[in-house]
């Protein structure tokens, strides 16, 4: 599976199929379709948008169906179709497709969702070099699903666990007495790690940058202080990245994105991004 690890897939698949068979199989769809049923159904899109989580519906099927399925057409994750337009086309037994649909669909149209937020974002700040970024504001069990529905979308993520890189937030700071302080201690913990500073005010910023942080998150500031912070980091650490977070919205988007930082943290893309409408349709006679 491109950029996604099969048994982080499977995990998520066994977990879902599993809280919609632990009571026992689908009683409803074996008491009303008879066995041996074949058809060709297809998942469509009520609505335009970004898709992903195909390959993951193809593992809810794999799982389930086995070689009694075929997929006989698939778009590419990070596609973008019209409404009506199927993102995937799949054969098989009607009591098994009908068993899965809904998992399938759980899981598609909620990162279809993430995809197609995250995508009106990116076309948002299109051509200000600005990229959009995640968060960890993300649902249990589903991090790396989410993540690769926003790269999907167009956008960049930010790190996956609390291991992979330092975030010294505010709190962090009033542990530790000062930015300066708390960035020599995780640069002495966390030796080769990239460190970003949280930071609410100019003030803030100036010291992050004179300790040489990688990274600064510029926490609910206006565009004109993170105007004058780009300023800040030009003169002070020119290779220190900015990230405007906090407030955002996309009607400001661009705004933000022209003031010169390097990206807008959006923890509603994972957090609160709709879903997009799938539906599976089977022929009518």
């Amino acid at each position: 599976m491109s950029e996604l690890d099969p048994a982080e897939v499977r995990r998520v698949v066994t977990t879902a199929l599993g809280e919609d068979l632990r009571y026992g199989p689908d009683v409803t769809t074996e008491a009303t379709v008879p066995e041996g049923q074949v058809v060709t159904a297809q998942l469509t899109p009520r609505a335009a948008g970004v898709i992903a989580g195909v390959e993951v519906a193809k593992a809810v099927f794999d799982e389930v169906l086995g070689d009694a399925h075929e997929v006989t057409w698939a778009c590419e994750d990070g596609a973008t179709l019209r409404a009506g337009e199927p993102a995937l086309v799949v054969r098989g037994p009607v009591r098994g497709l009908l068993t899965v649909e809904r998992t399938a669909l759980n899981l598609l149209c909620h990162l279809s969702g993430v995809a197609t937020a995250t995508a009106a974002w990116v076309t948002a700040v299109a051509g200000t070099g600005c990229a959009i970024r995640d968060s960890r504001k993300t649902l249990p069990g589903l991090r790396m699903l989410e993540k690769f529905a926003v790269r999907c979308g167009g956008g960049v993520n930010h790190r996956m666990g609390l291991g992979d890189a330092v975030l010294i937030k505010d709190n962090h700071v009033v542990a530790a007495g000062s930015v300066t302080e708390a960035l020599r201690l995780a640069r002495e913990r966390a030796s080769g790690l990239p460190c970003e500073v949280e930071v609410d005010d100019l003030d803030q910023l100036g010291e992050a940058l004179r300790a040489g942080a990688d990274e600064v998150l510029l926490d609910n500031m206006s565009p004109s202080e993170c105007a004058r912070a780009v300023e800040l980091r030009d003169d002070l650490s020119p290779k220190t990245r900015l990230e405007a977070s906090g407030g955002l919205t996309l009607a400001r988007a661009r705004e933000y994105a022209e003031t010169g930082v390097d990206y807008l943290a959006v923890g509603a893309l994972t957090h609160s991004a709709p879903a997009l409408d799938i539906g599976m349709d089977l022929p009518t006679a």
